[in-house]
């Protein structure tokens, strides 16, 4: 993963639709992630049939660790979950053995041919957490490629229109068991 960041980055940019330059104040974060507990990266890559001897390309990306109680996200989640009218034993419960997904994309020119699905479950696949839990930014009517990928592997509502410190868009907070 460290030394394919610069393109793991290029392709969360492409993919969120972030300006240039966004990739060097994530560059840190992505690095410091790599070292917490049960961390975890796939990828995908596009060899060309033309020219073998090129490096294959990589077009997507997913990784993850396990959540914990000193990771601000998961304070974050905490603190949504309790205005929301989660009871301080479900909050516990639910925060207390999960795998967050920090991130999942797929290049806007490799998208459509279900790799997002292909990572997500290659990830996942055994974990030994109890549950998986993801944040996404909301989208009218969960239309896009993101929402339909999580409905369909059985992602369900933890916490919906939720901002988070920092960022102005309204996110939700998806989560289901484990093992996918």
């Amino acid at each position: 993963m460290r030394s394919r960041l610069p393109e793991a980055l290029a392709i969360y940019v492409a993919a969120m639709g972030y300006p240039k330059g966004t990739e060097y104040h994530r560059a840190p974060m992505w690095s410091e992630h790599i070292a917490r507990p049960g961390w975890r990266a796939v990828g995908a890559v596009r060899t060309d049939p033309h020219h073998p001897d090129r490096p294959a390309e990589l077009v997507a990306i997913a990784y993850g660790y396990r959540g914990g109680p000193d990771q601000w996200w998961q304070q974050q989640v905490r603190h949504g979950m309790r205005a929301t009218g989660w009871s301080g034993e479900q909050v516990d419960f639910v925060l207390g053995n999960y795998f967050e997904l920090t991130e999942l994309h797929v290049h806007p020119d490799a998208q459509g041919h279900r790799l997002g699905e292909q990572l997500l479950r290659r990830l996942l696949a055994d974990r030994p957490e109890r549950g998986v839990l993801l944040s996404t930014p909301e989208v009218d009517r969960e239309d896009n490629r993101a929402w339909r990928l999580y409905r369909r592997t059985g992602f369900r509502d933890v916490v919906r229109h939720f901002t988070f410190a920092g960022d102005r868009r309204p996110f939700a907070v998806l989560g289901r068991g484990l093992p996918l």
